[in-house]
């Protein structure tokens, strides 16, 4: 069962590796991720987006046609548009790519220093470290069927008191059930969690 605060500690881990900051996307589907971390400097993050890195990224290409991990100091990785050097100038000197999971759910984890290359071992325990963030996550995990019930009543438009008189329950156990599902599905709102439940068919 997914535990929030178990979660956060996982993820609060990559600081302690990532001294330029860290980039991570839970699962990705359909190009969107279930859940998306950033910690690098706000004036890359921006740089980055307004200039569409993303489709010019060769972390991008590598991560969705490889699984495992890799430094960006790689030759065998090719960056005919400069990323790596434009990123360079904003202090993410050497970095370091995890990609896990099958494709059509992928984690990519991508995080920098601005003082050394990472070591093998570092290396290994971030690798480790995503894979556990990315089981722990998985929005394929299923519902109880007390959670299932709370969440479609609410889909349904029907208002808190109405559906825990039709679940048989107080409101006060229905908002239980409404906060593990929350929880479970990674959600800040049950409307968020609704719409993640539909989009993993899980409603």
């Amino acid at each position: 069962m997914f535990e929030q605060r178990v979660f956060d500690r996982e993820l609060e881990k990559l600081d302690g590796f990532a001294e330029a900051g860290y980039f991570l996307a839970l699962h990705i589907r359909f190009t969107s991720p279930v859940m998306m971390f950033q910690t690098y400097d706000r004036a890359w993050i921006d740089y980055y987006t307004e200039n569409g890195f993303v489709l010019r990224d060769p972390m991008t290409a590598w991560s969705f046609s490889t699984s495992g991990s890799t430094r960006w100091s790689n030759r065998r990785i090719p960056d005919p548009f400069g990323i790596f050097k434009k990123a360079r100038d904003f202090g993410l000197r050497y970095g370091a790519t995890f990609s896990h999971g099958p494709i059509k759910s992928r984690t990519v984890c991508s995080m920098a220093r601005g003082d050394r290359e990472f070591t093998d071992a570092e290396i290994a325990r971030v690798a480790a470290l995503v894979a556990s963030l990315h089981d722990m996550s998985d929005p394929l995990q299923r519902l109880t069927k007390a959670q299932t019930q709370a969440l479609k009543c609410i889909a349904d438009g029907m208002r808190q008191a109405a559906a825990a008189d039709k679940l048989g329950i107080s409101e006060s156990a229905l908002k239980l059930r409404l906060a593990s599902a929350r929880e479970r599905l990674l959600a800040r709102t049950t409307a968020e969690a609704i719409q993640r439940a539909k989009d993993n068919k899980l409603l």
